[in-house]
């Protein structure tokens, strides 16, 4: 059985090392230089049986969704991801160094370096993942600030992670490993952020709760009303995995001038974001096609 110590060294093994002047694991807290423009913030948790079933997945996956879906916060934000600390409660029996694994392979992706954090033993596996991303010298984009008349836009086709999940259930993985994928490693879109940011993007949010959620989301924070045209489905695929499927984590964008969208993102030689609708003057105008935008999406429940 690994102790507390040894378990943190192996884990510090498999990272990266500080930089002159900070200090990262091994000391009380860590100590990093601040971001050259504001700080943004975020935290996020991924519990076993609640956001992933480990019949499916393995726990170098889970691993990896911790670290991805607080990326992705940074990236709705168009933001850098800089630092984060991760906190791991785990029954006695977890392989933790396959769970250190999945940490390590989206620190080496998004060049986010674990700086400290915390172990724990637990009745079931949690891991705790705060980020801290730099805003740059540009103000971050925030939910609110879409504007009527802006296009909607949405970074790649969703829809995927809700149809890995439901072909890893039927056991159909070999037949379809790319939604399969999608679901055990999604792939938070920081680059993508960043260009829509310089675009002039009015307002992004990232699809973690679903397409339809998550517009509801920005339109709410916005003050605007959505009109969509157009939802791109990834193939293999339904409607309703696209709408309501989340954890998707590309991002959905308000632009005033899509001509400076499109060529941000070809600067960059970045898949080109999709138009799939426009925000209105009426703040309760929720429409798609000819009918209402369904209200749909994740959600956690207490008593």
């Amino acid at each position: 059985m690994t102790g507390e110590f040894e378990a943190i060294e192996r884990f510090r093994q498999l990272l990266p090392g500080p930089p002159a002047g900070e200090t990262w694991i091994g000391d009380d807290a860590a100590l990093v230089v601040a971001p050259r423009g504001g700080l943004l913030l975020a935290a996020d948790l991924v519990v076993a049986g609640v956001h992933v079933d480990l019949d499916l997945v393995g726990l170098d996956d889970m691993g990896w969704k911790a670290m991805a879906v607080n990326v992705s916060d940074i990236a709705a934000m168009g933001g850098e991801p800089t630092h984060a600390l991760v906190a791991v409660a785990a029954p006695p029996e977890t392989d933790l160094h396959v769970v250190f694994r999945g940490i390590a392979d989206a620190v080496e992706a998004y060049g986010c370096p674990v700086v400290g954090g915390d172990l724990s033993s637990g009745s079931q596996l949690v891991i705790s993942v705060t980020i801290v991303g730099d805003a740059g010298n540009r103000p971050p984009v925030l939910r609110a600030g879409a504007l009527p008349g802006d296009t909607i836009f949405v970074t790649g086709p969703v829809g995927g992670s809700a149809a890995g999940l439901r072909v890893l259930r039927e056991g159909r993985e070999d037949e379809a490993k790319e939604l399969a994928d999608a679901y055990r490693r999604p792939q938070a879109r920081v680059s993508e952020g960043r260009a829509a940011r310089r675009a002039g993007a009015t307002a992004m949010v990232d699809v973690s709760d679903g397409l339809a959620a998550d517009l509801r989301h920005l339109a709410d924070q916005s003050g605007v009303g959505v009109v969509i045209d157009n939802v791109p489905v990834r193939d293999g695929a339904t409607m309703d995995e696209a709408l309501g499927g989340g954890e998707d984590y590309e991002l959905v964008f308000t632009a005033t001038n899509a001509g400076h969208v499109v060529a941000a993102f070809a600067e960059t030689g970045l898949r080109q974001p999709i138009a799939i609708g426009r925000c209105t003057s009426d703040p309760n105008e929720r429409r798609l096609g000819e009918g209402e935008l369904p209200v749909a999406g994740w959600q956690h429940h207490w008593a």
